[in-house]
């Protein structure tokens, strides 16, 4: 099992966020990651602090040597792909080929409209984050991007340097039952469902992989990770009920049990998500008790 950090750079100060960074990076931790918002979520209030993304994943990918650093995800209406894909590459050349990125559709309703992109239906914006995928895989592996698509025109661009390392992962994130695994499957190097229970991240890696099946690629070559709220120590009634089913809670006996179940239905990662404030002493006994029991 890989187990990893997300740590929102919401409400949270830099100090604060370096020192799980710092954590994830000399605590045998694989991954830590960064999420892509303009408001601290849940919503309770706008003027709650809240860092902007690519910024943030830059500091984590300088401040750091041996975890992978990542997003999770970024929303691919936010930014020109074209954008998006040089940032990831300068980003990974700055932390010695050690990142990744992750792209999902969004759903902070909020936030898109206060920023000025509207609110799409939500399959136009599969749509568009098809296209963004399309554009990204080729400003990273060809030698020049030609594309025309409903969102966006894309003519004789190059993306200069390549990544340092060429197999930097694009990662898709999301819990659709039906259109995300089938993008996952045609399009992503990872599959990353958010706050979701052991059996129902089963149903979805299944259904990429009969995606996969259908497409002619072999589901081996796309990397699972599931996120996990992280409430060690916490009685369940404090837990938002929607993501309850897929969050660490309790002992470290009932964290190792719920970690279990994940490992049984074959998934590669794992990554505790934190919402402020941190409980800094449960991390510590998650590193001390539970991440053991698996490596």
């Amino acid at each position: 099992m890989k187990f990893g950090i997300h740590a929102g750079p919401q409400n949270l100060t830099m100090d604060e966020l370096k020192r799980l960074w710092h954590t994830a990076d000399t605590r045998g931790f694989h991954w830590v990651s960064v999420w892509d918002h303009f408001y601290a979520n849940p919503l309770e209030s706008r003027e709650d602090p809240c860092f902007e993304a690519v910024a943030a994943m830059a500091g984590l990918a300088a401040l750091t040597q041996n975890v992978r650093v990542g997003c999770l995800v970024f929303c691919a209406l936010f930014r020109n792909p074209g954008v998006l894909a040089k940032a990831a590459v300068t980003i990974d050349h700055l932390s010695g080929g050690r990142a990744d990125i992750g792209i999902g559709a969004g759903w902070f309703e909020e936030e898109f409209k206060d920023f000025g992109y509207g609110f799409p239906p939500l399959g136009k914006r599969l749509d568009q984050l098809e296209e963004a995928l399309t554009i990204i895989r080729s400003l990273w592996h060809d030698e020049e991007t030609n594309f025309k698509g409903e969102y966006y025109d894309m003519q004789g661009a190059v993306c200069a340097p390549k990544p340092l390392n060429p197999g930097m992962r694009l990662w898709i994130g999301g819990t659709g039952k039906e259109r995300t695994p089938r993008i996952a499957a045609q399009y992503g190097d990872g599959f990353n469902l958010p706050y979701v229970p052991p059996k129902a991240a089963a149903v979805r890696f299944a259904r990429m992989r009969e995606h996969c099946e259908r497409l002619g690629r072999d589901p081996a070559e796309i990397e699972t990770s599931v996120n996990l709220g992280f409430y060690l120590g916490a009685d369940e009634r404090q837990i938002p009920a929607h993501i309850a089913p897929g969050s660490v809670v309790g002992s470290s006996q009932q964290a190792i049990d719920k970690v279990a179940e994940y490992v049984e239905m074959g998934v590669e990662g794992l990554n505790i998500a934190f919402r402020p404030p941190v409980n800094w002493e449960a991390l510590e006994q998650y590193i001390e008790e539970v991440m053991p029991a698996f490596q």
